[in-house]
């Protein structure tokens, strides 16, 4: 608890038990959830906790560089991982699964002297779980 207070005071953010709650969630569950999934899992352990806390939270820390905000499929997903990297989302389960950078074609593209100041890479397939149990389905 102590990381997030840190986390928050250091950015001069006004330190609450909610926002301690989402980037303790969103550093737990590096599985870019969507908000209304961060609101049905903290709910459960606080009854009183709104939607609009959640949205206005997400996007407060947003606003603060602490999270990035992706845009893959129709929803919102929030990521605690700052750090330089790509994304790829299975068709089959959804899930959203970090590639590290290097391993993507735009991380050799020549920019013509332009700054690049973000590059968001998001692949689509079918991912290694899903893949897996579809070959067992098909051997068993």
């Amino acid at each position: 608890m102590d990381k997030y207070v840190s986390i928050l005071k250091d950015r001069g953010i006004t330190v609450t038990p909610q926002r301690i709650a989402v980037l303790s969630y969103l550093d737990s569950h590096r599985t870019h959830p969507d908000a209304e999934t961060i609101y049905e899992d903290l709910k459960k352990d606080n009854p009183s906790l709104s939607k609009t806390t959640i949205y206005n939270t997400l996007d407060m820390l947003r606003q603060h560089s602490l999270i990035k905000v992706l845009t893959i499929g129709s929803k919102f997903r929030y990521d605690f991982n700052l750090l330089p990297h790509h994304h790829f989302r299975c068709q089959r389960c959804g899930a959203v699964i970090d590639i590290p950078p290097g391993n993507a074609p735009l991380d050799c593209m020549d920019t013509d002297g332009h700054r690049v100041d973000e590059i968001h890479v998001y692949l689509k397939g079918i991912c290694k779980a899903c893949l897996q149990k579809q070959k067992e389905e098909n051997n068993g």
